[in-house]
């Protein structure tokens, strides 16, 4: 087996193995990503914990990239840690992505300019809330500017078939809407159980994961902007079907 269908291969694997966890969790922390998953036997990282852009070893391209939400009052290390939820609401078709550091040529860099390069789909591990990740699959790089230090993101629908680039600017725009569909609702969730500390405002149930983000008023926000907290509160799941 050669070195690229050998990659192709293991980026199948982490793409499934991340699927089902996403079908499982509303969320993606380090207990859930931290394990990697098992091609051929041998454990496979997905992330870097240190670093957002991230190819295994093993592997011969960029398998995932990712944009932690910054902790209130913690130090924000690139500006799309503060823009990309407002990149992907406003956004027509692509979102910005910081190189690391300031050097074009440095690994990190130059795998992104090999994902490009090659059309090769990758995970992008979108911050949520802090810790808190959606995965987002199949991303693509699509572009790379050694001047504004900064590539471009593109959305494209999974199909199991095939993991292909979107083709067009139509397709671009399709998959971007689903993405901004996705960050709203987890957006809303996380911002409304945030607000409430963790507890159900009807039986004041101290457990995160049994909560539910109900609306108040139905969301109209036909933009998909930003979740509005003062619209939602906290229930138990059960409360009230």
């Amino acid at each position: 087996m050669n070195e690229v269908n050998r990659d192709t291969l293991m980026r199948m694997q982490a793409f499934e193995h991340v699927r089902r966890l996403s079908e499982l969790h509303d969320h993606l922390t380090a207990t859930e990503l931290k394990p990697g998953f098992v091609f051929e036997g041998e454990r496979i990282p997905l992330i870097n914990p240190q670093r957002g852009i991230f190819k295994p070893q093993q592997m011969q391209f960029l398998l995932s990239i990712k944009t932690v939400f910054p902790k209130p009052g913690g130090k924000v290390w690139y500006d799309d840690q503060r823009e990309v939820h407002r990149q992907v609401f406003e956004g027509d078709e692509t979102i910005d992505y910081a190189f690391m550091g300031q050097d074009p040529g440095a690994a990190d860099n130059r795998w992104l300019r090999e994902a490009f390069e090659n059309q090769i789909p990758i995970i992008y591990f979108l911050g949520i809330a802090p810790g808190r990740y959606q995965a987002i699959l199949p991303a693509f790089i699509s572009g790379w500017d050694s001047k504004t230090l900064k590539a471009r993101v593109a959305f494209a629908i999974l199909d199991h078939e095939t993991m292909a680039p979107p083709a067009t600017a139509l397709e671009r725009r399709y998959a971007l809407r689903a993405v901004k569909q996705r960050l709203h609702q987890a957006s809303f969730r996380e911002a409304v159980i945030t607000a409430y500390e963790g507890r159900c405002a009807i039986s004041g149930l101290p457990e995160p994961l049994l909560l539910d983000a109900a609306h108040i008023m139905p969301d109209k926000d036909e933009l998909l902007g930003q979740p509005m907290v003062r619209n939602g509160i906290p229930l138990s799941i059960g409360v009230g079907t």
